[in-house]
């Protein structure tokens, strides 16, 4: 993604839903394509509704909750997305490999943040 890493993490979170349901789109038409392409497409795209919800939590206990719900997500679409390279599902293996990348980018981000929330809370 180079240059676009500027903008905020949940700009970052709606591209990467956009990257993966395009790329959802190159999989193969085949029952087992269609069940992943829509697979992956859902898990995907809900650590970009849930990171809205975090931001505006009621409590540190809740954002870290919702955080922990993207971060879940961003896991099984990360399964999904090995899944889809091993079968293969997908003949654009560049796409693929720009979408594994920056799905694990964006688990060691929230790695970190629900890491960071949490030290946070126990020093209070």
């Amino acid at each position: 993604m180079g240059e676009e890493r500027k903008y905020d993490l949940e700009e970052r979170l709606i591209h990467f839903a956009v990257m993966v349901a395009n790329l959802s789109e190159t999989l193969t038409d085949s029952v087992f394509g269609r069940y992943m392409g829509g697979q992956v497409v859902r898990s995907a795209c809900s650590p970009a509704l849930n990171y809205g919800e975090a931001k505006s939590a009621e409590s540190l206990t809740d954002f870290i909750h919702k955080m922990k719900i993207c971060l879940k997500e961003l896991r099984e679409t990360l399964v999904s997305l090995k899944i889809i390279q091993i079968k293969p599902l997908v003949k654009n293996v560049d796409m693929l490999t720009i979408a594994l990348q920056e799905c694990n980018e964006l688990i060691s981000i929230f790695v970190k943040s629900i890491q960071t929330s949490e030290k946070r809370k126990t020093q209070k």
